[in-house]
């Protein structure tokens, strides 16, 4: 008993202990998130305590604070957990490409002091950034705390508040590529190892990172001496599916629990911020496509149908007139792929979106015809069954103002049975089609109305 006693004892318990006597049910949270003291090797965070999106690590500082603090600086940790903060990080780097983790953590911390604010029995850190605070005087907007929780999640507010330039501090210009290599470094964090060596990798980065703008400078003075907490890992991300089967239940935990506490909740209200229950992009247009593509039978009168068969051609006492019956079809599905090149979509967004649509394609036995175009049809390409799609090998020329309407009449023209538009969805679509189409958006257009059809967010 002595050994299971030590297995589960780390130095966040007693803080644990406090949250659950004053809010059982959402206190209860952090029973679901592992904990890890780290040793004292002179490597410990600056932060007493820290997270990776499934642990909160202990430093040895945690154990001199006064046990209000000890409270407030665990429940600060498992709402980053419980709100997917760390995983949300990484997912937002995938859409953007340059994420910077400092701006980002303190958009989670704010938003995260202020869900927490309301309580007397825990202790937030004395420099800690409120949600309220930095909407004033980042982006001047007067909000209270309850609507300001209720309209912004860390996603928007990140968003919002980035507004840095295209040079490194030392002056040169930025490729995408330096941008999409430094933001992956920063998401690699610590392996889940070693969170001290995160934030040191962090700092080191941060010099070569964009010039801030007027919010940015902002946001990084109202959280300057604050010590960073978020250490997100991409390499302990789990599989789309599974990620957002987590996210699901972290969404339910919170909503249990807020409601089980009542007015003793840890959350001050029901707040913008919880976690998405997405299914993965690529499994929904599997599903869509699959539908659209699949051979359906056709009428044919070179043979009476079985139920008329069956009847013998008569009902009661009277002769039927023919009926007639059904065969394979002959004809093979196409789907008509038309892409925007004035939209501006990431190449490895691209290139993912154009593996899957082969691999769909090859599966479902079935052509393409791919039709490349902005304001008119630029260019028309026809694979058929079993010739490779390979996008990269397309060259694409354009780069003028975008109008859907002749580049979805060129499509009918091939009379397909579905058609997916790679878009941004900035330009007018005055034909509608007969046939069924899924707009296919990315993630920063992903609030755009489709004028028909299914939208299909792309992250």
């Amino acid at each position: 008993m002595p050994e299971a006693a030590a297995l589960y004892s780390h130095r966040g318990t007693r803080a644990i202990q406090r949250m659950v006597e004053f809010a059982p049910s959402t206190g209860g949270l952090a029973l679901w998130v592992r904990h890890q003291d780290l040793p004292a090797d002179g490597n410990e965070p600056a932060c007493p305590a820290v997270t990776d999106g499934t642990t909160v690590y202990y430093s040895p500082a945690f154990d001199r604070l006064p046990i209000a603090e000890q409270a407030g600086l665990v429940a600060h940790e498992v709402l980053h957990i419980a709100l997917r903060h760390p995983q949300r990080f990484v997912e937002l780097q995938r859409v953007i490409g340059d994420v910077d983790l400092e701006l980002y953590t303190i958009c989670a911390d704010a938003i995260v002091n202020s869900t927490l604010a309301h309580l007397s029995w825990l202790k937030l850190p004395a420099k800690s950034v409120m949600l309220e605070q930095l909407l004033a005087q980042a982006l001047k907007r007067e909000q209270p705390p309850e609507a300001a929780l209720l309209e912004w999640d860390v996603e928007k507010l990140y968003r919002a508040i980035d507004d840095r330039g295209q040079t490194t501090s030392n002056g040169k210009q930025k490729s995408k590529e330096d941008s999409r290599s430094g933001s992956e470094a920063d998401a690699s964090g610590s392996g889940g190892r070693n969170p001290s060596q995160a934030q040191s990798n962090s700092e080191k980065e941060s010099a070569e990172q964009r010039a801030d703008g007027s919010r940015s400078a902002k946001v990084r003075e109202l959280g300057a001496g604050g010590a960073r907490d978020l250490i997100p890992n991409a390499e302990s991300q789990s599989a789309p599916e599974a990620e957002a089967e987590h996210a699901r239940d972290w969404s339910e935990r919170i909503l249990r629990g807020h409601a089980g506490d009542g007015a003793f909740s840890m959350l001050r209200t029901l707040i913008a911020d919880l976690p998405r229950t997405r299914t993965p992009w690529a499994q929904v247009l599997r599903v869509q496509l699959a539908r659209g593509l699949a051979k359906k039978p056709s009428l044919t009168w070179s043979r009476p149908a079985r139920s008329y068969i069956a009847n013998q051609g008569r009902a009661g006492n009277h002769r039927m007139p023919f009926e007639p019956g059904f065969c394979a079809t002959k004809n093979e599905p196409r789907l008509a792929l038309i892409i925007d090149v004035s939209g501006s979509i990431d190449d490895r967004l691209i290139e993912r979106f154009a593996n899957e649509i082969e691999t769909i394609l090859r599966r479902q036995e079935a052509g393409l015809v791919l039709i490349i175009g902005d304001e008119r049809v630029r260019q028309v390409e026809f694979f058929e069954p079993g010739r490779r799609f390979v996008l990269s090998e397309i060259e694409f020329s354009g780069g003028g103002g975008t109008d859907f309407t002749p580049l979805l009449a060129e499509a009918d023209r091939h009379k397909p049975d579905i058609a997916v538009v790679l878009t941004d969805l900035e330009g007018p679509a005055d034909f509608k089609p007969r046939w069924p189409v899924i707009w296919a958006v990315p993630e920063t257009h992903a609030q755009a109305t489709q004028p028909f059809g299914r939208l299909l967010t792309l992250n």
